[in-house]
């Protein structure tokens, strides 16, 4: 078994416990032939980012934190979600991967399937949106989505600062996925694009994440734009 038959494998065993987890009765078929489509999307010739490599980091990262959410199996489909539909000259793949976690999400309930869509759809910007739930039992519920998708938005960016070597491999997988783009234009969109993260007052939402990767994440940010001002 090679490399990315073995990745997959992995994480179909994931995939199919955290599905299991909130509705023991799919058939086993059922959800096979649904991470067989899932599996076979993250491996189109226009990802070189966007894998079921990202993916595996991604549950690295879930396995870390997972103590700390409070709908683990939610946020473990959001993750097999997110990226599942991707196309580097589109600006609506998180709607599209979105709308597929739905239709694809036939066994949840409609609340389970709405919360889906919604962190789905934040890691469009990486801004948790906020609804307003009331108060008492509907407030605390509110929170309690609000501190799952901070720690789903975090893991996203955790790549921004790991080891610099893995950064410098995560920077040319996005180059590699804009290859229709030419170089003087990706330089300037890229640069615009870390400078926007820079700005931000915090680049990770959680303690966790903040204490751990905002220094390194800022870091490398900052080695890439030197790179790109000299190329």
């Amino acid at each position: 078994m090679d490399a990315f038959s073995q990745i997959e494998n992995e994480l179909g065993k994931h995939f199919y416990w955290h599905l299991a987890a909130i509705n023991d009765d799919i058939e086993p078929e059922k959800m096979q032939v649904l991470w067989q489509d899932i599996a076979t999307r993250y491996h189109e010739s226009q990802r070189a980012y966007h894998t079921l490599s990202h993916v595996q980091q991604l549950f690295a990262q879930f396995e870390q934190i997972k103590q700390h959410l409070y709908e683990p199996h939610i946020i473990a489909l959001a993750l097999f979600f997110h990226d599942v539909i991707y196309d580097p000259t589109r600006s609506d793949n998180e709607l599209k991967s979105a709308e597929y976690a739905v239709e694809a999400l036939t066994h949840l309930t409609a609340k389970q399937c709405q919360h889906a869509y919604s962190l789905i759809m934040m890691t469009a910007n990486h801004q948790i949106i906020r609804t307003d739930e009331g108060s008492g039992k509907n407030k605390d519920n509110a929170k309690e989505k609000e501190s799952d998708a901070a720690y789903l938005l975090d893991m996203d960016l955790s790549i921004l600062g790991a080891s610099w070597s893995e950064y410098q491999q995560y920077a040319r997988g996005v180059r590699q996925e804009y290859a229709h783009v030419s170089d003087v234009d990706y330089r300037v969109g890229r640069i615009a694009v870390l400078e926007r993260l820079l700005a931000h007052p915090t680049l990770y939402l959680t303690d966790y994440y903040h204490s751990r990767l905002e220094e390194q994440a800022r870091h490398n940010i900052n080695c890439e734009i030197k790179i790109l001002h000299a190329s």
